[in-house]
């Protein structure tokens, strides 16, 4: 019992030297681990609510159920009523900025439940089938086990209704006619609606005997008619054949929505006035380009410089050896003008893929994080696909975005969000995390970190690329622009590839991101310039301060990293109206 007593005691007493060891500080990085010990009140209600709604999406994982929509109702509304328990003037600043972001966030998702139920409403026309497939995945996860005899007179009624739904189609009743946007969004529904059948049949399928003698054939049926009838409707109605892989619908949410998301990103700017913004820092990039291109000899005529740039990429086999070289050399400029702590592990643990074929389709440049996926043509791309990829993945590009991927962009954020105020990823922003990985372009754009003119025509043309990103994707949800009309804009206005133009415009309508996505590079490092003049350039921190405390703050709107960085005053009702681009430029 005694040598049991002495040994617990070892292992505390080595426990307590190893905490203390990963709680030591070192300015070059090499033992960068602080404990996260922040104080925050409302801190251990967003946890719990984190781990419950997670709970909730995995139980209730079909949100085009109404009675999913109306059980995250409820539970959303339960936590703005406990969030409200809370004394506002009592909360220490951290407590009173996540106090203000919860509630933002509760707001929003209540918001989303009511957009979640109109856009299915809009769409029910051509899927009258839907519920009776919810109800059947919901009887199951409800325990309440299917029979099989009724099982399969239920898919024989959904049967019954793609038909006479298609039929009426093709009859063209009046009583179908969706803008194709809403049957392009009911396509995508219809094959969701196939794989939530799929794993209501495999549950039972040959566990119950019943049950698959009455329904395999059934099931099939309805299968094969639901991949038939998601074709038609593309077809039909979209315009889109079967054979088109490029043709780009999208679905644009209109300036009411566009309202609601600028306020949840706490950006008090109208649309319009956000693509004004974009328009003055396109010109710079222009002015810019046209220097750059005459000392390249080109004169005014930056498109030539541009298209001089292009021409230099590596040999096929190179691009891996390119990206590894360019990561240490941000990483040794950043060492070098001691702007950020890069912990050693993150330097140590950054990863490259290769993108397929397939995927850059959607993504023609660089993804990045823990891993960089890097973009090259393969052996199987055409040549002229071959040529635009190379083009578009040249010398210089490159350079310009490697340390947006990786240290100090997306690898390392990952590497401190995971360590720092975890719990405020609920209130994940893009504004954070793409704004700040531009913001550091600007950084090294300021510091010269290009040596050349085609470094700086291939720092020019990503940040003009961002500037383009407000304007066309903004234009778009205001339906003031076309896909095509947003390729175009890439292609002539940036300089982009046409088939990179495509890839870029199908990623910001046709992919999972958020409406504002695209915008939120630009505008984000806007942010976190005026930020950084506030803060470094009246001398109250040194860069290197100021970039290691955003990173120990997590991803939220940088409104609300200003409130904590300037001690700002907050109210409970808290609205955005910092004006940051206004205070940048003035």
């Amino acid at each position: 019992m005694n040598r049991r007593k002495h040994l617990s005691s070892a292992i505390s007493i080595l426990g307590l030297l190893f905490f203390v060891h990963l709680t030591s500080f070192s300015r070059d990085g090499s033992d960068h681990f602080e404990y996260d010990d922040a104080r925050s009140e409302p801190r251990p209600a967003i946890e719990q609510y984190s781990a419950d709604r997670r709970l909730l999406s995995r139980s209730y994982p079909m949100w085009m159920s109404s009675a999913w929509r109306e059980r995250i109702r409820t539970f959303d509304e339960e936590w703005i009523e406990r969030l409200r328990q809370f004394d506002f003037s009592k909360l220490s600043q951290d407590g009173k900025v996540d106090y203000v972001l919860f509630e933002s966030h509760l707001a929003y998702e209540l918001r989303q439940l009511g957009l979640q139920a109109k856009t299915f409403a809009e769409t029910e026309p051509l899927i009258p089938f839907a519920r009776l497939v919810i109800r059947l995945e919901g009887e199951r996860r409800g325990m309440n086990f299917a029979e099989g005899r009724s099982s399969a007179q239920t898919l024989t009624r959904i049967k019954d209704q793609i038909d006479s739904t298609r039929n009426a189609i093709d009859k063209d009743s009046p009583a179908v006619g969706p803008q194709r946007t809403i049957a392009n969004r009911a396509v995508r529904h219809i094959e969701e609606l196939k794989r939530i059948l799929k794993s209501w049949f495999d549950f039972y399928n040959g566990y119950d005997p019943v049950f698959t003698w009455w329904t395999t054939q059934p099931y099939k049926q309805v299968d094969s008619l639901l991949t038939g009838y998601a074709a038609f409707v593309r077809e039909k109605i979209v315009g889109i054949r079967a054979d088109d892989k490029t043709t780009i619908i999208g679905d644009p949410i209109g300036p009411e929505a566009l309202a609601v998301e600028l306020n949840h990103e706490m950006i008090p700017y109208t649309p319009e006035e956000l693509i004004g913004i974009a328009k003055k820092e396109l010109a710079w990039c222009e002015d810019e380009m046209r220097k750059a291109s005459r000392e390249l000899g080109f004169g005014d005529d930056w498109h030539s410089a541009l298209e001089h740039v292009k021409s230099q990429h590596v040999e096929p086999g190179q691009q891996p050896r390119l990206i590894e070289k360019l990561a240490r050399e941000s990483i040794q400029f950043l060492k070098e003008h001691d702007l950020v702590t890069i912990p050693s592990l993150a330097e140590e643990t950054w990863r490259m893929e290769m993108l397929s074929p397939q995927s850059q389709l959607v993504s023609p440049f660089f993804l990045g994080g823990e891993v960089i996926q890097v973009s090259y043509p393969t052996s199987t791309m055409t040549h002229e696909q071959k040529m635009m990829s190379m083009r578009g993945n040249n010398v210089h590009f490159a350079r310009a975005t490697v340390h947006h991927e990786l240290i100090p962009g997306h690898h390392m954020q990952g590497f401190m969000t995971e360590r720092y105020k975890a719990y405020r990823s609920l209130f994940y922003t893009p504004f954070w995390v793409e704004g700040n990985a531009l913001y550091w372009e600007m950084v090294f754009w300021d510091k010269n970190f290009a040596k050349s003119p085609e470094n700086r025509i291939g720092m020019l043309f990503w940040r003009m690329h961002r500037c383009a990103r407000v304007i066309f994707s903004l234009n778009f949800h205001l339906s003031k622009m076309t896909p095509q009309e947003c390729i175009d804009f890439l292609v002539d206005r940036v300089g982009h590839e046409r088939d990179n133009a495509t890839a870029e415009v199908r990623r910001s309508f046709v992919g999972d991101y958020s409406p504002l996505y695209q915008c939120a590079y630009l505008l984000g490092a806007l942010q976190f310039r005026a930020l950084q003049k506030e803060l470094v350039g009246s001398g109250r921190m040194t860069d290197r301060e100021f970039h290691d405390t955003i990173l120990k703050e997590n991803s939220i709107p940088v409104e609300m990293l200003r409130a904590l960085l300037t001690n700002h005053d907050l109210d409970k009702d808290f609205r955005p109206s910092w004006r940051f681009y206004d205070a940048f430029k003035n």
